[in-house]
């Protein structure tokens, strides 16, 4: 069960080839402890949003939980309220390195397991005409950092990633087939 409302999430479990469906989870206020950094942040909240789903599992389920968040100058980077606010988001990230953690929590009847992955992605410098652009286009409100990698910012602003793309893009793919692999031997 993906308990997630992101399109995006749900398209990359889809082509794991892992049979699941999305469910739908209490909302909860993405606040965590102020000790927290990066990757501790986005691990916290996929692991708060687990603690959300309270509907009876049965014991061959497993509910998969994430959270992703951008993390630049030792500041995590949320979703932008509004257009300035995105546009300040991408215009602190222009010609810069930051850090793109997801939190993904695995929860079964009887196991938990939680673990976070990190991508550092450099921007090149952009214009002011060029971020307008993208935040009057797509509209990226519901986007950590103000921005989506599979989108035109992606394909033109993306200098260098080190790390896991599908992570920018809000799931690790990789490290959940092999997670889920590992915990509940699922796929075989």
């Amino acid at each position: 069960m993906l308990a997630s409302q992101s399109p995006r999430r749900a398209a990359l479990m889809k082509e794991l080839g892992i049979p699941f469906r999305v469910v739908a989870t209490e909302h909860i206020h993405e606040e965590y402890p102020e000790h927290l950094t990066g990757g501790e942040i986005a691990q916290y909240l996929a692991e708060h949003k687990s603690d959300a789903y309270i509907a009876p599992m049965e014991k061959h389920q497993v509910l998969l939980t994430a959270d992703t968040i951008v993390w630049h100058g030792e500041k995590e980077l949320g979703k932008p309220a509004h257009r300035e606010e995105a546009i300040g988001m991408i215009e602190n990230l222009s010609g810069d390195t930051h850090q793109v953690f997801t939190g993904v929590c695995l929860r079964s009847v009887d196991a938990r397991r939680a673990f976070h992955v990190v991508t550092d992605v450099s921007f090149s410098r952009l214009e002011r005409e060029e971020i307008e652009r993208y935040v009057d286009q797509y509209k990226p409100y519901d986007k950590a950092g103000a921005y989506g990698i599979q989108e035109w910012i992606g394909h033109i602003a993306v200098e260098k990633i080190v790390g896991s793309y599908f992570n920018v893009m809000g799931l690790p793919v990789q490290k959940v087939y092999s997670e889920l692999k590992e915990f509940v031997g699922l796929i075989k």
